[in-house]
């Protein structure tokens, strides 16, 4: 199974391509929606999409972890981390499809 990446520049072509925005619109639009869930994130609030899922921030504790080449413990230093919680909608969508994409 080969990795598909959906990259920023796809996305803004969906846009031009499916809306009819032109692309240098398309792009401010992406990058707009990109910025309003990151600084939303920064202030440490939920952003809930509907029919698509939750971000949420998750505060990690400093914990002791170790390399697994040279058994080396090191401290791990307290970090947030994004966490993202789909929704049943999405996750039944994604379901369906790939239950479809198998029985062909």
């Amino acid at each position: 199974m080969s990795k598909i990446v959906l990259t920023k520049a796809k996305v803004v072509t969906h846009l031009n391509e499916n809306i009819g925005l032109s692309k240098r619109e398309c792009k401010f639009f992406f990058e707009s929606f990109v910025n309003i869930i990151s600084s939303q994130l920064i202030k440490k609030k939920d952003v809930k999409i509907v029919n698509f899922g939750i971000f949420k921030i998750k505060n990690k504790k400093a914990r002791i972890g170790r390399n697994p080449k040279t058994k080396e413990e090191v401290m791990i230093s307290e970090r947030n981390v994004i966490k993202f919680k789909p929704s049943n909608f999405l996750i039944n969508l994604i379901n369906v499809n790939t239950e479809k994409s198998e029985s062909k």
